[in-house]
């Protein structure tokens, strides 16, 4: 009798999963699912498993890693700026925690072999010099599932790799790759489907023709901080602005994009100057060989840490096309200068842009409990803000939440609960190339607007298991089929709005939706959050129009820090 080994090789040399490899699991999903009803599934795993510790050194992305060290970043007696990531960790007093925390958890003494050491203890490639250090590591991410709800069996073949280290002190960089192919559940494959792109990643290489998707992507990140004043950052990566899971300014949902960016600390005072050029995959293309429409972004962040307690941000950001139909109008170098206010140099050029204020903030009123909030303005005009007419300019956004550590006085047990709220037409402009978005996708919050949403987040740690469960409700309002706009799609333009008054929240197709994540892990290798995880998610949106439900299982090796979503 044959036997097909569960990994075969391309003929460019790639491995992969055999289908016989996913059959056979498939099978073993399926029975696993008929034993027990999804519900008692999420029961028993508990929580969502978690970016679990690392060592100092690794570039700091996912969020769900600063759950883990909330005791240390949210400390009553620290004064960081936590508003602004992803960071660098040896920039930062805050992260040497990491290095004991990893400490605890990896076994690097001389009896052990080679093997176990790479395996559970070190970075596969390790070069430690005086003058320079790198680390080369392998990521895996394969998983085996099944979508119950619409009877397919889903997979994951994820191979990728990680490069990072530091020349001296003052330069550090950091890159890895990915090469994917998947069998995504149906509301992952319906999304990929009708936006071209797979969810913070890239576009789908062979679009809705095919039923398994095929990607590739790479982020790089190289950071020059010649002394305790500046940072000079250049990447192909993400940026977030905000202490809470999600952002209502400036968030990590899209695709990698090229920017610099400049942080500048006096005193408690952190400055953040960021350029970045963007993607529009929905405005006709100009030629083929212009590729995508591009549009350029400025953002401006000020974080004060007013005292150990209290911080207060301000941000500000525009964004412009690089050219329409008739003309180039290329990189503005009126928005070069990092200390002016964006907003009256883009009136100034005639107001041709898409210019947003904002603030952020957060208090921390107990010692391990802290409040956050932002405060997102699109448009402002007194009369009709304070008139309550709906008018339909009144484009705003609202972030509250809570956050804490050591729960019920229980270590390493974290919770965040989080409220967020964008009126209709937030963020969208008078064409999708000038929208707050990037590759079909928003720069803030994944709903777009015309949405309200709450969600909370439990994790817990216990040696090398993780565990966590998040919880999402939202109401929205999506669009019906037509040209009309209801405002919940920002790439749509607000010239095609329903109407000039009587505007509410969750207009159109009024919608439910329900999301529940959980996961259980075992830490394998903390250099690599290499683990092994169980999940299980259920997902519902619901309207006058649709009932669609997923119950979802999952089983897998993983790794990296990336930090992707699926709730939406």
């Amino acid at each position: 009798m044959k036997i097909e080994p569960p990994f075969l090789v391309d003929n460019k040399g790639d491995y992969f999963f055999s289908q016989n490899f996913y059959h056979k699991l498939g099978q073993v999903c399926r029975r696993a699912v008929s034993y027990s009803k999804i519900s008692l599934f999420l029961l028993v795993c508990s929580f969502v498993s978690t970016a679990a510790y690392t060592q100092s050194r690794t570039y700091l992305y996912d969020y769900h890693l600063y759950q883990k060290i909330n005791s240390t970043v949210y400390g009553i007696d620290t004064n960081l700026h936590t508003a602004i990531r992803p960071v660098f960790p040896n920039d930062s007093l805050q992260y040497r925690r990491l290095d004991s925390l990893s400490s605890l958890l990896t076994d690097t003494s001389s009896n052990r072999s080679w093997g176990y050491r790479k395996l559970f203890a070190e970075h596969l490639i390790q070069i430690e010099r005086p003058d320079y250090n790198v680390y080369i590591d392998f990521l895996p991410d394969f998983q085996i599932g099944r979508d119950q709800s619409n009877s397919r069996t889903t997979w994951l073949n994820t191979r990728g790799f990680q490069i990072q280290g530091n020349i001296g002190k003052k330069f550090r960089f950091y890159t890895s790759a990915y090469e994917n192919q998947a069998a995504l559940p149906a509301y992952l494959t319906n999304f990929v489907n009708a936006t071209g792109v797979i969810p913070g990643q890239v576009n789908d290489k062979f679009g809705p023709s095919r039923t398994n998707k095929d990607w590739a992507y790479a982020s790089a990140v190289i950071n020059y901080t010649p002394n305790k004043y500046f940072s000079f950052v250049l990447g192909q990566d993400k940026n977030f602005i905000g202490d809470g899971y999600r952002s209502m300014l400036l968030s990590d949902v899209s695709a990698n994009y090229p920017f610099f960016k400049i942080e500048t600390t006096l005193g408690q005072v952190r400055y953040v100057n960021i350029w970045a050029q963007f993607q529009d995959l929905k405005a006709p293309r100009l030629s083929y060989e212009n590729g995508f429409r591009r549009k350029f972004g400025v953002f401006h962040f000020l974080d004060w840490n007013v005292s150990k307690r209290l911080s207060l941000g301000v941000f500000e950001s525009i964004i412009w096309q690089k050219n329409d139909e008739i003309g180039r109008r290329g990189f503005d170098v009126s928005y070069v200068t990092p200390i002016i206010f964006l907003r009256t140099v883009e009136g100034a050029n005639g107001s041709p842009d898409n210019a947003l204020l904002g603030f952020n903030g957060k208090y921390k009123f107990a010692k391990n409990l802290t409040t956050y909030g932002q405060f997102i303005l699109d448009e402002f005009t007194a009369k009709e803000f304070f008139g309550g007419n709906g008018y339909w300019a009144n484009k705003f956004g609202i972030q509250l939440g809570v956050k804490g550590f050591d729960a019920l006085k229980i270590k390493s047990l974290n919770f965040l609960a989080e409220f967020n709220t964008a009126r209709p037409y937030t963020y969208s402009q008078r064409t999708s190339v000038l929208s707050y978005g990037h590759y079909n996708q928003p720069l803030a919050h994944p709903f777009g607007a015309n949405f309200r949403e709450y969600l909370a987040i439990v994790d817990y740690s216990y040696q090398r298991f993780q565990f966590s469960l998040q919880g999402n409700i939202a109401k929205y309002g999506l669009n019906p089929v037509g040209a009309v706009s209801y405002g919940k799609d920002i790439f749509k333009s607000y010239n095609d709005r329903v109407g000039l008054y009587g505007n509410t929240m969750g207009q159109g197709i009024a919608t439910d939706f329900i999301y529940l994540d959980g996961r259980t892990s075992f830490l394998l290798n903390p250099k690599t959050n290499l683990r092994l995880e169980l999940g299980a998610v259920f997902r519902n949106e619901k309207n006058s129009l649709m009932d669609d439900k997923t119950a979802w299982v999952t089983f897998g090796l993983r790794s990296s820090f990336r930090n992707l979503y699926q709730d939406f």
